[in-house]
């Protein structure tokens, strides 16, 4: 099976397309390498996959927003599958670069959607995040739950991606699921995120910013977790069978969470984190950041049903391994 994925040298897309490579399959990866977070990392990602799967995985630079430019590098390129996991990430960014999202969130996945259905793929899993549930009062959160108050243009994008596979499931009958990612860490993961930044100032002796007074929630879920999440759904196409699948759907569009079915106080994750630096943090208490949710916590009944999903990796494990890879990685 030749997979294309988007994204493939950012953390998620490196590491599933690695999954991919080593069961067998083969993968062509695209990604524009864009300065987001430094381009090393994401080059340091691609080559890791390239070295150690010479033979199954290619690469091709491109920016799958530019219909023009993304047409022109698949041109004689054959896959079965997509695993669409690019985008712009990131909730604050959004507050300063917005048309960055409406150019890679909306306009990229139309272009994505545009490609599953020209090539007729047998099914397409693409992105979303649990950002979509903005702050909703009532936990866990369940993808049948209404997610029509974002806090973000971030999460007002991935709510679009999901509207429009909507569409494009009952227009043209492509298999299509969404996934919902609770805050993804691990190995090789982003510089912007929570247990990033908290363990290069940890170890730096600098302060941590705290928001909302430690008064944060979230669903750290584990790379293994979502890598496991991605291959069990893009193995199981959702049917165009008229019955209602998860999320809501009777069209052969699917929508579930990804995530690890714990809600972590901000605080104790910090004491993780201390423990497994070695040393104290410099704590600076802030207000709440706009764009924010206080909480995020993962249903995923959905998926355990359907697909037999089940995270193994609790943040006493996760963490220390991610500080042990950010130590090597970084040399301190």
């Amino acid at each position: 099976m030749r997979y294309l994925v988007t994204g493939a040298a950012g953390f998620i897309g490196a590491a599933v397309s690695e999954a991919l490579l080593a069961r067998g399959d083969t993968v062509l990866g695209i990604d524009n390498l864009n300065d987001y977070y430094p381009v090393s990392l994401k080059e340091a990602r691609r080559d890791r996959v390239a070295g150690r799967f010479p033979q199954g995985f290619s690469f091709k630079r491109v920016d799958f927003a530019d219909h023009v430019a993304l047409g022109q590098a698949l041109e004689g390129e054959a896959f079965d599958r997509i695993i669409h996991l690019g985008a712009q990430p990131g909730v604050r960014y959004s507050l300063e670069n917005p048309r960055a999202y409406i150019e890679a969130n909306v306009s990229g996945h139309l272009n994505m959607l545009e490609l599953a259905r020209e090539r007729q793929v047998e099914h397409m899993v693409y992105a979303s995040s649990s950002s979509v549930y903005g702050g909703a009062e009532k936990v866990p959160f369940a993808v049948d739950d209404r997610v029509d108050h974002p806090l973000s243009l971030y999460a007002a994008t991935k709510k679009s991606d999901e509207l429009m596979s909507e569409t494009y499931a009952h227009l043209y009958r492509i298999p299509l699921t969404g996934l919902r990612f609770f805050t993804v860490y691990g190995p090789w993961g982003r510089p912007d995120m929570m247990v990033w930044v908290f363990t290069s100032k940890i170890l730096a002796g600098e302060p941590i910013p705290v928001f909302n007074g430690g008064e944060v929630w979230r669903d750290f879920t584990y790379i293994d977790d979502i890598v496991a999440g991605v291959l069990a759904s893009v193995d199981h196409a959702p049917a165009d069978d008229g019955s209602v699948k998860a999320g809501g759907s009777t069209k052969p569009h699917a929508v579930y969470n990804i995530g690890n079915h714990a809600c972590e106080k901000l605080i104790d994750v910090i004491e993780v984190l201390e423990q497994a630096c070695g040393r104290k943090a410099v704590r600076d208490m802030l207000p709440m950041q706009p764009g924010d949710v206080p909480r995020t916590f993962a249903d995923i009944d959905a998926i355990q049903k359907d697909l037999g999903y089940e995270p193994t990796t609790s943040v006493d494990v996760g963490i220390p391994r991610f500080v042990d890879w950010y130590r090597e990685y970084t040399g301190v």
